[in-house]
């Protein structure tokens, strides 16, 4: 079987794309999946869709035309991972909030998928997300969103338009919103415990309502946070519609 040098740019093209997506995106990105996994997953994807994408020779003036196409392929692949990684990265902020509630914001630990400093809270939300990504096969919806952009915008002609940085401004708007959402039954609690402290302290300001408010807080935070482990699917299922929404708005503007 011959194949073309404009066989073989439209191949290339398909690398390009299907690379920036899987290095920057949720559960395909993450830091300890090895190197070559990464670039088998996105070569083994890439011939696949190369049988299946009808093909068009790529239209380009010169060496500068083709690495202009190359970048913007780049760039698509990218933000449309990154768009995808900023709604995962709710849970991490929703995990900090809620341990600045229950006192446990003084311990944080190294995460090795993100290397950063995350709350122990924030790691259990993350994690049992993933978990749901995984046995409810969403990464398998993120493969078919990044396949649709081939349809949606076609190998050579993606124009991204200035005016994307709305979907990240938008997106990062509900970021806080959602991630209070999720938290929101801790706060209530909170809340709760609060001023049944103010009350105690006013009837019998003798106790000292310091030490009898952290380790109230942190029984009643645990206490909530077991609870609050079946909304874990619901969480997990407004994560993955936040991503697929984005996904779409963003490839509206290639």
């Amino acid at each position: 079987m011959s194949v073309t040098l404009q066989q073989l740019e439209f191949f290339l093209m398909i690398v390009v794309r299907m690379s920036g997506f899987i290095f920057t995106a949720p559960f395909f990105g993450l830091r300890n999946v090895p190197l070559r996994i990464k670039t088998g997953l996105a070569m083994a994807m890439a011939v696949v869709m190369f049988y299946v994408l009808p093909y068009e020779p790529l239209e380009y003036a010169g060496v500068i035309g083709f690495a202009l196409v190359v970048v913007e392929e780049t760039l698509c692949g990218l933000i449309l991972g990154f768009v995808a990684n900023i709604c995962y990265q709710i849970l991490a902020f929703s995990g900090q909030l809620l341990d600045m509630e229950i006192g446990f914001s003084m311990v944080n630990e190294m995460d090795p998928v993100t290397s950063a400093q995350v709350t122990v809270s924030g790691n259990l939300y993350s994690y049992a997300v993933m978990l749901m990504l995984m046995i409810t096969y969403m990464h398998h919806f993120l493969l078919d969103a990044l396949i649709d952009s081939y349809a949606l915008v076609p190998l050579g002609k993606v124009s991204i338009n200035p005016m994307i940085y709305s979907v990240v401004v938008k997106l990062i708007g509900e970021y806080f919103v959602l991630g209070f959402r999720i938290v929101l039954p801790v706060f209530a609690a909170m809340l709760i415990v609060n001023s049944v402290l103010a009350i105690l302290a006013r009837v019998a300001p003798q106790l000292s309502m310091f030490v009898i408010g952290i380790q109230l807080k942190v029984f009643v935070g645990l206490a909530v946070m077991v609870v609050m482990i079946k909304m874990i699917p619901g969480i997990a299922s407004l994560i993955f519609d936040k991503m697929l929404e984005v996904m779409r708005e963003a490839v509206a503007y290639f």
